[in-house]
């Protein structure tokens, strides 16, 4: 998930501007890039004039260059230490492909002579400009100037390396439907179409085959023998029959085998009632382990919020999970109760949860049925969380920011839960409600609703709404 990053280094130059600013910034941006840990491609310093780009003809010469390269970077930094040239810039970025990111010197009042002063500040508003007639797509952060050695702009940077990361990802990602979806959960409906218009291909699995494939792998098989070991290590199942604790061990070598023949970024899975009755487990357990290891996992099909849950998680570089907006906390209105059965990874949680049998489901298929609910409680941190819909061709997101907060949830509350505080949850509440979301939000640590929102919305096309 938190995968090093490549990018192309872009100088814009303008004649009467001394050399020696061109200079300077080609060795500042390489270094701020790789404090991050990134890496960079930069065009030599002989290819233009300083290795910067004034003219249209030296913007083909850039274009020419990063095409070269095409596959090998994930966003592109277009640097300004001067004010720059618009023609040339778009002559070299028009077919970038990536996110592109504008970062302009600030000026100092000092240096404000002739020989001495940048315009950077203006500049930069001339390559949006261009760039907005010419519709390339490109990226900005506040404030509108930054020095690449600063720790502004070092924000800056790990914001756009989200960004890139969700678009990157999301465009061509491929999420298993396993299962059909039962027929009470109209909440998770969604249109596959729309969703591949947007770059997001849906692959179905019947859950009779799984079924099938779970029953039929041999008791020898070494991956069961593998996947014993891990799910022992990764949570408690002191309390879990051996023959129930076998059977989710050979659910999720099923699982694995999907994601590998489907080569697929995310899951979402029919959970309840086939999989209680035919092998007497729930799968919550597993979808918390698969999340935490970066293949998404959703329940109950919300392949939607399975897309959600990827954007989350590459924005994050950590993993994200899957929750009910559940019940109120008292009286207090900037506070909820999220939860689920079990999906809500290992990293996520206080400490390792212990896997019970399933007591929602225990009127519907007995005891001893449905183990595989690992319960337990969410950790403190600070959270970006959505949810996604698709609508009339259209794909519809919403996006916010809080914390899980360190209150507490009664000890017989079922599950894995957490305290969501946000500043106008009522509110929140009341405009996801309106737009047809779902009760399922998805999560992730920290705050990156920003990144987020210009990976959705600038580069996917996605229809965005902040809460």
């Amino acid at each position: 998930m938190n995968r090093k990053l490549t990018f192309a280094l872009y100088f814009g130059n303008r004649g009467f501007f001394p050399a020696s600013l061109i200079a300077s910034a080609r060795k500042e941006l390489v270094e701020a890039v790789e404090k991050q840990g990134h890496n960079v491609l930069i065009m030599d310093e002989a290819a233009t004039r300083y290795g910067a780009v004034e003219t249209k003809q030296e913007g083909d010469v850039y274009a020419a260059w990063l095409a070269s390269h095409r596959g090998e970077y994930q966003g592109v930094i277009l640097s300004l230490p001067n004010f720059g040239d618009e023609n040339g810039a778009v002559a070299a970025l028009k077919n970038a492909g990536v996110p592109i990111l504008l970062q302009a010197y600030p000026d100092e009042l000092d240096k404000m002579s002739p020989e001495l002063r940048r315009d950077s500040f203006c500049g930069k508003f001339s390559i949006m400009d261009v760039f907005f007639q010419h519709q390339i797509a490109f990226t900005t952060f506040k404030p509108h100037t930054s020095h690449p050695s600063g720790e502004v702009f070092a924000r800056q940077l790990a914001d756009f390396a989200a960004v890139c990361r969700v678009v990157g990802s999301v465009k061509g990602m491929r999420v298993g439907m396993v299962g059909a979806r039962t027929s009470p959960f109209k909440t998770v409906r969604t249109d596959e179409l729309t969703l591949e218009r947007h770059g997001v291909t849906v692959e179905t699995f019947d859950m009779s085959e799984v079924i099938a494939r779970t029953k039929a792998l041999a008791a020898d098989d070494a991956a069961l023998a593998a996947k014993l070991t891990t799910l022992k290590n990764y949570t408690g199942f002191k309390n879990v029959p051996a023959q129930n604790f076998e059977n989710i061990a050979r659910l999720a070598v099923v699982f694995d085998q999907i994601v590998a023949e489907g080569e697929l970024q995310a899951i979402a899975v029919r959970c309840w009632i086939e999989l209680q009755k035919e092998l007497g487990i729930s799968p919550c357990v597993l979808l918390s382990e698969m999340n935490d290891r970066g293949v998404v996992a959703a329940c109950e099909t919300d392949v939607a919020n399975a897309v959600a849950m990827y954007a989350l998680q590459q924005a994050s570089a950590s993993p994200a999970t899957l929750l009910d907006w559940n019940n109120n906390y008292e009286d207090q209105e900037n506070k909820c109760i999220v939860f689920h059965c079990g999906p809500v990874p290992q990293s996520m949680m206080v400490s390792k949860g212990e896997v019970v049998d399933h007591s929602i489901l225990l009127t519907t298929v007995g005891p001893g049925c449905s183990y595989g609910c690992n319960v337990g409680r969410i950790r403190p941190m600070d959270v970006t969380y959505g949810g996604l819909l698709t609508e009339n061709g259209k794909v519809k997101m919403y996006l916010g920011e809080g914390k899980i907060t360190g209150d507490k949830i009664p000890a017989d509350f079922f599950g894995c839960a957490g305290v969501l505080e946000t500043a106008d949850l009522q509110n929140t509440l009341y405009t996801i409600g309106y737009q047809g979301h779902r009760h399922h939000v998805a999560m992730t640590q920290g705050h990156l609703q920003v990144a987020l929102l210009e990976a959705l919305s600038r580069y996917l096309g996605f229809e965005v709404t902040t809460v």
